[in-house]
């Protein structure tokens, strides 16, 4: 059981069925999303299954709600979230009022930043009555072979997710959801991990992701949850830098 459970925590399993492929020789993941692959790919042509770039995953016509199109080479250059929601989930629903805000803030101070809209829906029609709230890019909802590859890129498990690349197409963070909700004013934009968090409602979601540690300091001393800060801040750094070293999530 020991075993068992080091290796669903390992691999961040939080709902089975899941299905993970690995490359023996270097222990790496190269798929999260394995049970969608073999939908996708039955006959395994794209076998091993690796990663691709973002760019071209994503190759191929976006929408604007206007009905408006443009190719996805208009993305490059650009800061990119990539949003994986839907109509019929509430908090979705929700998130996506924060983010039109956040989107029109973020483009108003001059910064490049396209969201792209990968949609959950269960019909066209509700993906359309969805998407015209949204002053971004979409997926057309018709092509399901390209919502569902951005959804194996990223191994989403549940929604809202929303992905942030750098102009490179790189991932800055997976908890765009959490740094939009916990920065209104998009100080942090285009939010880099810190090593260091205060514990909140919307970013303790993190703490079912990996190991984590938690100090308690007496919130009602400021110098106190400073000094804690101080002390904890350059043993994070390493943690991080080491896993980066091995180009792995912390």
């Amino acid at each position: 059981p020991l075993l068992q459970l080091k290796l669903w925590n390992k691999y961040r399993v939080s709902n089975i069925p899941s299905l993970i492929f690995i490359d023996a020789s270097t222990g790496k993941v190269v798929c999260r999303n394995g049970l969608l692959v073999i939908r996708d790919d039955p006959e395994g042509l794209e076998f091993p299954w690796g990663p691709k770039p973002f760019s071209e995953v994503v190759a191929g016509p976006l929408l604007r709600n206007n009905g408006q199109t443009l190719d996805s080479t208009a993305l490059e250059g650009s800061h990119v979230g990539v949003y994986f929601s839907a109509h019929w989930c509430p908090p979705c629903r929700s998130l996506t009022r924060v983010l039109v805000e956040s989107y029109r803030k973020i483009k108003e101070a001059g910064q490049k930043f396209e969201i792209l809209f990968v949609s959950a829906d269960r019909s066209e029609d509700s993906f359309k009555q969805y998407f015209s709230e949204m002053p971004w890019v979409a997926v057309p909802y018709t092509d399901e072979g390209r919502r569902s590859r951005l959804n194996r890129l990223y191994g989403i498990q549940g929604i809202p997710t929303l992905i942030v690349l750098d102009s490179k197409g790189d991932v800055i963070t997976r908890q765009g959801r959490v740094e939009v909700l916990n920065d209104i004013e998009c100080r942090e934009f285009p939010w880099h991990p810190k090593p260091v968090l205060e514990l909140t409602d919307s970013n303790a979601v993190q703490l079912n992701e990996g190991p984590c540690l938690v100090l308690f300091v007496d919130s009602e001393d400021d110098g106190e949850s400073e000094a804690a800060k101080q002390l904890i801040q350059p043993i994070a750094e390493k943690i991080i830098a080491k896993y980066k070293a091995k180009d792995e999530e912390a």
